[in-house]
């Protein structure tokens, strides 16, 4: 625990009064009024953690709406998540983002030169809950569907500074412990022994500080899949259609909103669903694939990154270099606390996230661009009412 505030402001739980946190939020949203995205997949109602995240949910009746953009096979898929959430209280809209109805304005969307069929998973479903939650609301918090130990006060911790007059921030990342007390395991692992090392890597590589580099490096968790941010923020960023989500809202927050305007809030403990490493398809692996190549493009439009194979070979022997030390000092912590820590799993994780550098490095290289959805901006102006289309298609679905 510290009170250390760096370049973002952090907003640090010590004696939080969980009841003035709740009625302020109730209070601001009267004029500001709020959503709730919730992404998930079907197989998520399955879950221990969802009961939990509905019983959290219904103490939230400041909310306006709670948006549910569902990954959805067939109608029965649908329907099932329809019944499982009749306990939830707050106003809610089931959006079945690769339902027929969905695909079909898209593909009229498509005619008109925006093409969004091409994209698929968690960044386009967020992109259209975005949509439709952004016609009324002042701003929007967004956390997953599978998070264990859920309670009210993680969408009223996100929307606090948000909504708080005397604050006023336009975007909140949320931070954690990812770590299981139940079990003794820490978890975050992308983080951890990916991002963070790759980061330290590439300022070893370029010489200096890549101004984008700098502001990731001031966030504790920057590719948490917590945040809120107001709704004029959501209507104007462009955000990769994969694993690259967070990282690619990001850096729509580092171009569009000046620091003062951005902080970031302990949200305490955290757990929940908890990836396999995968191969180059699936799980973390692919996740931190997403991710590479998010953060060069990203490199390259905002600080004029050079990156051949050259590159790429040095950026690797440097990532696991860094690696290698992070991993010295987790297992040093964890003995600290009496946490268990597989240290030659961790290893091996480093070892496949390496050859993802090069892998996917030279991916990038082939394809560089044509990896975001466009903002909603641009969309509007192909077609005015699309926003509205969408919404309608929604309420008839839930009705």
């Amino acid at each position: 625990m510290d009170i250390k505030q760096e370049e973002i402001a952090t907003l640090h739980e010590l004696c939080v009064d969980k009841k003035k946190i709740m009625k302020t939020v109730s209070d601001a949203a009267d004029a500001r009024p709020v959503s709730v995205i919730m992404p998930m997949l079907y197989k998520e109602i399955k879950n221990d953690a969802l009961g939990n995240i509905l019983k959290g949910l219904n103490k939230c009746n400041y909310l306006r709406e709670v948006v549910i953009p569902l990954a959805a096979k067939d109608e029965k898929e649908f329907l099932q998540v329809k019944r499982f959430f009749r306990n939830l209280e707050i106003p809610k809209l089931i959006m079945w983002c690769n339902g027929p109805k969905v695909d079909k304005i898209l593909s009229e969307l498509k005619s008109e030169g925006i093409n969004l069929l091409k994209y698929g998973g968690k960044g386009r479903d967020v992109w259209l809950a975005m949509g439709i939650a952004s016609i009324q609301s002042y701003a929007i918090a967004l956390h997953d569907a599978d998070v264990l130990g859920y309670t009210e006060m993680i969408p009223t911790k996100l929307l606090y500074p948000i909504v708080e007059p005397e604050l006023d921030f336009k975007f909140n990342k949320g931070y954690y412990a990812r770590v299981n007390l139940e079990k003794k395991i820490i978890y975050g692992r992308v983080f951890r022994l990916f991002l963070h090392p790759l980061l330290r890597a590439i300022k070893d590589l370029i010489g200096n500080e890549p101004s984008f580099i700098r502001f990731l490096l001031s966030f504790r968790y920057p590719i948490s899949g917590e945040f809120a941010l107001t709704t004029d923020l959501a209507r104007d960023v462009d955000i990769p259609g994969d694993w690259g989500l967070e990282i690619g809202i990001m850096a729509e927050m580092f171009r569009n909103v000046q620091s003062k305007r951005i902080c970031q809030t302990d949200l305490g403990f955290y757990d929940h669903k908890h990836q396999k490493v995968g191969t180059n398809a699936t799980g973390l692996t692919k996740m931190s694939s997403d991710i590479l190549k998010t953060l060069l493009r990203v490199l390259i439009e905002e600080d004029n990154i050079q990156v051949s194979r050259e590159f790429l070979i040095s950026l690797r022997v440097l990532y696991q270099r860094h690696a290698q030390d992070y991993i010295r000092k987790y297992h040093a912590d964890a003995h600290f606390n009496s946490l268990r820590y597989d240290r030659h799993s961790e290893e091996t994780m480093v070892e496949k996230f390496s050859q993802q550098i090069m892998k996917s490095g030279l991916s990038y290289m082939r394809k560089p661009v044509g990896t975001r959805i466009p903002d909603w901006l641009r969309t509007l102006s192909a077609r005015r009412k699309i926003r509205e289309q969408l919404l309608e298609i929604v309420i008839s679905d839930n009705g």
